[in-house]
Formats: C-alpha cells, sequence, structure tokens
C-alpha cells in the first residue's frame, strides 16, 4: 500500500463526508480566464464555474443553457439566440445580451486563444436585452455545436478588475480569479496546491447534486494519486494507471469506470521552411519532405505501443478523428502501418539519418504520455533515427510549441463539436492569425486545396456531398503525412464506491452530476 506523505495528506484533508467532495487531476488548469487557454483541462473544469449560450448534456447532446432556443436566420446568414431571463452573475450582476457581446469581443479577440472558435463569424449583433444574431459569413449548420465551450462573463466584473481581453502569458485578475453564472463559484485558488469550490445559491438550474463543498488537487505521480483513492483521501482520480485498472476493479471500496475519450494521440512535425528548433537554434527542414514523415510513421510500432503501454485498452486511429465523431472518412480507415524496413529506408533516402530530432513530449497531460514518447523515440532509434525527447510538465509544453522550439511533437485533439471539421480548422488549415485559422497548427503545415474546401464543409447543408469533401481532406491529410495518428486515448477514472457520477467522452468532469451517498 503507497502512504502519503504528511503535507500531502494536510492539503487533501481526511476523508469526505456525505457531502464534501475531493478529487484528483494529473494537470492543473492552467488559468481560470475561459477564453485565454484553448485545452480540455481549463475548458473541462471552468464548465462547472462558467456558461455558454449552449452546452452538452450527459449524451454529448447540445442542449440550452443561457440561451433558451436558437433558429438560424434567413438563408444561412446566422442565428438567432433568445437569452435566458432572471441569471445572475456569481457576484449578483444580471446576465443579458451586453455580456454576450462582450465575450464575443473577448473570446475572438487576438489576445484570445479562442479567437479560432470565430472564424466563420462576420457579426453579433444585440437585437434587445436577452436576443442576440449571431451573424455568419456563409450557411453554418453546426455553428451551435461549435459553440458548446464559449463561457460568458460579465463585462462590468471584467472592466472593474482589468480583465477586458485575456492575458495567456502573463496573466491578469482573470487568471486566478471567476465570476460565472454555472452551477459552483470557487472559493479559493492556489495553483497547483489546490482550488476549492461551493455550489452557486443563485444558479437558475435545476440541483441534481448533492455536494456542498468541493476541493481539486493536482496529484502528478500516479501511484500517490491512486493510493489518495484507496485510502479514501480523495473521491476521484483521473486518470486511473492503465497497469492497476484491473487490480482496482477487485477492491470493493472503488469503482474503475472505462470509456473511450473523444481525443486522437497523434505526432506533429515542423513544416515551416527555415525552421528552428531547440537543438542550438538551427535552421532546420527535415520535415519537409513527406517521406521523412513517413518515415517516422512507419518506424512507429502502434500495436506494440496499444499492447504493452495502453494494457490494451486504446484503438488505433487512422486519421484526426476517431470513428465516433460526425464526418470520420471511412474510405480512409486504414492506419499507417509498421515497417521497420521501409522505415530505415526512407529515414536514409530523406537524410534523417544523421540527423538530431528534437522530439518535445509533455509529462502530465496525456494518459501514459511520457512512457509512450520514449517507446516512440526507442522504435526511431532502431529504423536509424536520432531523437533527443524533451519530456516536460503541459504549462512549460504549449509555450514550448508556440516557440517553434521542436522538430516533432506529441498532441492529443478532442474536436468541440464532435466532427471532423473541427480539427481541420485548427490542425489543417493554414495558419492565418486573421481568418483565425491554424491557431493550433504548430507546425505550420499547409495545403492550398484543404484550405479551399474547408469553408466549403463548413457550409455545406447536403451531407452526401459535405461527407465527400472530409473524405478527400483526410485523404490528403494521409497522403501527405500530415501528422501521424496513433491511437484513441482511453478514459480510466476511478471513483469511491459511494460517488455516482457522469463520464463524458470529451473527458470533461461536470460536478452537477455527482452524487456522494
Amino acid at each position: 500500500m503507497f502512504r502519503l506523505t504528511t503535507a500531502l495528506a494536510l492539503v487533501l484533508g481526511t476523508a469526505a463526508t456525505a457531502e464534501e467532495f475531493n478529487f484528483a487531476v494529473t494537470t492543473d488548469p492552467q488559468s481560470m480566464d475561459p477564453h485565454a487557454v484553448n485545452s480540455a483541462p481549463v475548458l473541462g473544469f471552468l464548465n462547472n464555474v462558467y456558461e455558454g449560450l449552449v452546452r452538452r448534456g450527459k449524451d454529448m447532446s447540445i442542449e440550452p443553457s443561457l440561451a433558451t432556443s436558437w433558429e438560424p436566420i434567413g438563408d444561412g446568414e446566422g442565428w438567432r439566440f433568445n437569452l435566458r431571463q432572471g441569471v445572475t452573475f456569481q457576484d449578483g450582476a444580471e446576465f443579458n445580451a451586453d455580456d454576450v457581446i462582450f465575450s464575443y469581443e473577448r473570446a475572438s479577440s487576438e489576445e484570445a486563444d479562442t479567437s479560432s472558435w470565430f472564424a466563420p463569424v462576420s457579426e453579433v449583433i444585440k437585437v434587445d436585452d436577452f436576443t442576440v444574431d449571431i451573424m455568419t459569413s456563409a450557411p453554418n449548420p453546426i455553428f451551435p455545436d461549435s459553440i458548446a465551450n464559449w463561457m460568458m462573463m460579465d463585462s462590468g466584473w471584467a472592466a472593474a478588475n482589468g480583465a477586458e481581453r485575456p492575458d495567456k502569458d502573463q496573466g491578469n485578475y482573470a487568471t486566478l480569479n471567476a465570476n460565472g453564472t454555472g452551477s459552483f463559484q470557487i472559493t479559493s485558488r492556489q495553483p497547483d496546491l489546490s482550488t476549492t469550490l461551493e455550489p452557486f445559491g443563485g444558479w437558475w438550474g435545476e440541483v441534481e447534486h448533492n455536494l456542498t463543498s468541493v476541493t481539486m488537487t493536482p496529484i502528478q505521480n500516479p501511484a500517490t494519486a491512486l493510493a489518495a483513492l484507496i485510502s479514501g483521501d480523495v473521491d476521484f482520480i483521473n486518470p486511473v494507471p492503465i497497469q492497476d485498472a484491473e487490480r482496482l476493479q477487485a477492491n470493493p471500496d472503488v469503482s474503475v469506470i472505462q470509456g473511450i475519450e473523444a481525443r486522437v494521440i497523434m505526432l506533429g512535425f515542423d513544416q515551416e521552411t527555415g525552421g528552428e528548433h531547440s537543438g542550438g537554434g538551427g535552421k532546420n527542414d527535415m520535415f519537409l519532405d513527406p517521406k521523412a514523415r513517413e518515415a517516422v510513421a512507419a518506424a512507429v510500432n502502434v500495436p506494440a505501443i496499444l499492447r504493452t503501454i495502453m494494457r490494451g485498452n486504446a484503438e488505433a486511429a487512422s486519421q484526426l478523428v476517431s470513428p465516433a465523431m460526425r464526418g470520420f472518412s471511412t474510405a480512409n480507415h486504414t492506419p499507417y502501418a509498421f515497417d521497420a524496413d521501409k522505415a530505415r529506408m526512407l529515414a536514409e533516402e530523406t537524410g534523417l539519418v544523421g540527423q538530431t530530432i528534437e522530439f518535445k513530449c509533455p509529462n502530465n497531460r496525456y494518459l501514459n504520455d511520457e512512457a509512450v514518447c520514449q517507446a516512440i523515440t526507442a522504435m526511431l532509434a532502431q529504423a536509424g533515427m536520432d531523437v533527443n525527447l524533451d519530456a516536460m510538465p503541459v504549462s512549460n509544453y504549449w509555450p514550448e510549441l508556440r516557440a517553434d522550439n521542436f522538430d516533432m511533437y506529441l498532441l492529443g485533439w478532442s474536436p468541440g463539436t464532435f466532427d471532423a471539421e473541427h480539427p481541420i480548422r485548427f490542425l489543417g488549415s493554414t495558419p492565418n492569425a486573421e481568418k483565425r485559422l491554424g491557431s493550433w497548427n504548430f507546425g505550420g503545415y499547409s495545403n492550398a486545396r484543404i484550405d479551399e474546401l474547408l469553408p466549403m464543409i463548413q457550409s455545406e447543408i447536403d451531407d452526401t456531398k459535405r461527407q465527400a469533401m472530409l473524405d478527400e481532406v483526410a485523404g490528403i491529410i494521409q497522403d501527405e503525412v500530415a501528422y501521424v495518428p496513433l491511437y484513441v486515448q482511453p478514459l480510466v477514472w476511478g471513483t469511491r464506491s459511494n460517488v455516482e457520477l457522469t463520464q463524458r467522452p470529451d473527458n470533461f468532469f461536470i460536478l452537477r452530476w455527482v452524487t456522494v451517498n
């Protein structure tokens, strides 16, 4: 049995009473600002505090939130949202159309990490205090699905605290403090130590939980988190170490909840001419040639990774979305095949042999991320490629990728819309700040045909025609080895046996669905 250190035990407290709830996470949210960091740890946590016009239910379907209804305007000109009346922010201020306009201007600004969400939007118009028209540059049938994580902020609160715009680099008042309309409000925030929440008594919705206090504690060491769950110091951990899931299932005091996440884990590459990497800061164009990227794809033995590291709990991926997503291309369903001889031949032919590949990897973001990267490093070495693996906490990882300090990197992507258009917009489009496209395309991949197809995909209402275009894009990305999809990440959660909750495939932990019996 693992034992908690005294310091950690003090942070976590004693075992929870019937209505108190303690849970542990691997990655502490980088910010409390819902527009500053477009990542699942931030958006998933803040879905408990802030709310959008729409939200996703237990089955991932779109349902009303701060908007009670919505309908298309004209012939695909935009969408009208009818706002919920009587809603207040946690500081008592009224929610109305002015806050929607402000939240649009803030979330779509250059300073926001969410700006690309609004690439299709041409204008947001206040019709009256509780009606807003969101106009789009072309028909956009999936627009309501695309804004489930766009959260509303109080314009007055932001102005009073100097947080009119997000600051993802230096931070501001909204980085550590929050004022949403959601079912829970933050009462204490100590980054990387603990965050405490309490139910918001003025919440407009129907209360389903029975929690009086919630404490979230980051625990990076999986063994320590597991020990805390077994001892009862925490009521929930995410994730359960894959290698311990079977043993944990035999413990009557805990439950293991398993599923498949919407997230595809993949490899990305520096594909910009004259790209820089951290190995001395010199110019390095090693992955401009698709054959060089193909060498990596052939060298990585994904079935071996799934068998050994993931213990059979994941499935191989063929494209940037899983088969469960709308728009998945069945015409391009075959993953890259492991072929050691082909990998060595292509590595020699493209000049990868004799160079050092700077490989960036997080060590606390995805399930077994560092172990996967270590295995990939060894596999590339067997194909004659020299790799310098640099694994780091996710708080350092995103700045490294945005600074182009890599040749190759590990990335996980879960489409917020549950649609194949989503990763094309973020990962497959040529980076363009003005058009708010390609904001997570760290390697600078670019294909003119994909750029041409994306707006057509976004506006096409005929499913057959739309799927044909999605198939074409999936084929281009595969043929050019723009990315190397590895596997669809599994979900393995652990709870105390007296806890009831809902596991969604987006890996968001929603507190309003938690009860402690």
